[in-house]
Order: C-alpha cells, then sequence, then structure tokens
C-alpha cells in the first residue's frame, strides 16, 4: 500500500483561479487541492482509479486517502460529482472538483471524486449524465470497494457536489433504492434537482419528487451564489419535513472554489457535516 507505482502523468490543477472569489471578497485562500497522479494510494495523496470492467478505458474515479489514514482505522466518506465543463468556473472533471478537500482540509476523510460514464466511448462524461445507469452502478460498486479496501465507514458515507453534482446529490444519489441506501448526508452547492427543468429526461418534477421521497429524514446541506430562495420555496412544499441547512454564498460566482477559502460559510459547511457525522 505505501509503495507508489510508476508516476505516468500528473494533472496541474489551477485550485485557486480568478474566478473563485468576488472582486471585493477578502477571504484569504488557504488550501490546495492536491494534483491527481497514477501512483499507489498512501495518506495524503489524489490518486486515479479504475473500476475493473474500464480498466484500459478513459472512465475513472479519484481517490484521497487523508493525511492521518491508517489501515486499521475507519474513516467518514465523501463522494464528489463535479460541474458540467463551462469555459470560465468549471472544468466538469473528477479532477476539477474541490468540495470535499474544503470541508475537511485533507484530514480525517476519505475523499472520491465519481464519474459521469459515457458507456459509449468509455470516457468520463464531462457535461450533463451520460449513461444514468451505468453511473450509478459505477458509484455502487466503489463506494463498496473502497469501504472494504481503505477503511471508508458505511454507516458515514456522504455525497456531494457542484452545479451539475448537485444536482446529482439526488439525480443520481436517490436514482433508486439502492444507491440511496448509500448515504448518511447530502451537500448540494449551486442548484437542486426538481426547482427548474432542463434538457435531459427526467428532470421535471414528478420524476425530481420521486426521487426526493427516498431522502427521509437525512441532512441535506444547501448552498448557493447569492441566494437559496428558489430552492427553499420548492423545499417548503415538495418535503416540508426534510431537514435542510440553507446557506447564501454573497458576492461569490458560480464555482466550487469558494470552500478553498477560509470563510465563515465553509466554518458554517463543516459545522454542519461534524454534526451529521454518525457517531
Amino acid at each position: 500500500m505505501n509503495r507508489f507505482g510508476r508516476l505516468a502523468s500528473v494533472f496541474v490543477l489551477l485550485v485557486a483561479p480568478s474566478w473563485a472569489f468576488g472582486a471585493d471578497d477578502e477571504v484569504s485562500v488557504d488550501l490546495t487541492v492536491p494534483a491527481v497522479t497514477d501512483a499507489a494510494p498512501a495518506p495524503g495523496t489524489r490518486v486515479r482509479q479504475f473500476k475493473k470492467d474500464y480498466v484500459g478505458s478513459r472512465v475513472y474515479h479519484t481517490l484521497y486517502l487523508p493525511t492521518d489514514w491508517k489501515p486499521d482505522r475507519k474513516y467518514p466518506v465523501i463522494v464528489e460529482y463535479a460541474g458540467n465543463k463551462l469555459r470560465t468556473t468549471s472544468l466538469g472533471t473528477v479532477e476539477g472538483s474541490s468540495l470535499g478537500y474544503g470541508v475537511t482540509g485533507g484530514k480525517g476523510v476519505i475523499w472520491i471524486c465519481m464519474p459521469y460514464v459515457n458507456q459509449q466511448e468509455m470516457r468520463n462524461q464531462e457535461t450533463w449524465w451520460g449513461d444514468v445507469d451505468a453511473t450509478v452502478a459505477y458509484c455502487k460498486h466503489t463506494v463498496k470497494r473502497i469501504c472494504n479496501e481503505y477503511g471508508g465507514d458505511s454507516d458515514n458515507v456522504f455525497i456531494g457536489g457542484f452545479s451539475r453534482g448537485a444536482i446529482a446529490c439526488n439525480f443520481i444519489g436517490l436514482h433508486d433504492d439502492e444507491i440511496a441506501s448509500l448515504w448518511r448526508g447530502f451537500i448540494c452547492h449551486s442548484h437542486y434537482d426538481g426547482v427548474r427543468q432542463w434538457g435531459y429526461a427526467n428532470s421535471d418534477r414528478p420524476a425530481a419528487a420521486e426521487r426526493l421521497a427516498r431522502l427521509g429524514n437525512r441532512p441535506q446541506f444547501i448552498s448557493q451564489e447569492n441566494s437559496v430562495e428558489a430552492t427553499r420555496t420548492y423545499l417548503k412544499e415538495a418535503l416540508p419535513t426534510g431537514k435542510f441547512s440553507f446557506v447564501p454564498l454573497k458576492g461569490v460566482p458560480h464555482t466550487d472554489t469558494w470552500v478553498l477559502g477560509n470563510r465563515p460559510e465553509r466554518a458554517a459547511l463543516r459545522d454542519w457535516f461534524a454534526r451529521s457525522l454518525k457517531k
């Protein structure tokens, strides 16, 4: 486990780009997301891995083991989905995600960035869903394997994402009863399944309501740049008994890199995460 394989490639990430914070934001950026390598998993490293039946393809996830990782301990897990590929604010890739690292600062939690599977072209999909069933199957298998092999605590697995990834928390994470049963809590930043209809199948409110019914009483942290009122209004009608925490981010553009700075909203997210863990 401690020996590194041949370093085939390194992804260099711009983790604090010009869009990270508003022009008047004086937040100090104190985190740098680790680059992704093809090394073997080890504490404090972020590596690319393949599900067995996708070896040799361009379908893969990334795995980060925390700096304090030890093989005989259990760790909470954050599963993250990326936003759509956008010209200025999102790479649309597993490498380009930030939320999970911002929540943890690299300590105490296993962080997985999952792909949207393009089954036809055998690659990670950078915009919308690819093959939904294949994406769901990849997630189910990978969460269970990483919990078994790396000490992930199956009672403390969270799903999170930005933009498309925020929608994916319900669209993928509540797709069926089996995948819905994996999660302890949900981190949805910027957009929410069912608030508006998009240009893909089953984005309508009746379909979203079927997925939301699988949430039960599990908590969701819901944040968005400027205002969360559209999502709050929607959920008052769709699930008035839900355990939702709403946090607006004033002056922050459409990005997930806000978690890399020392700001009150990040502190609120970290506090929510700590309170949501099963003790």
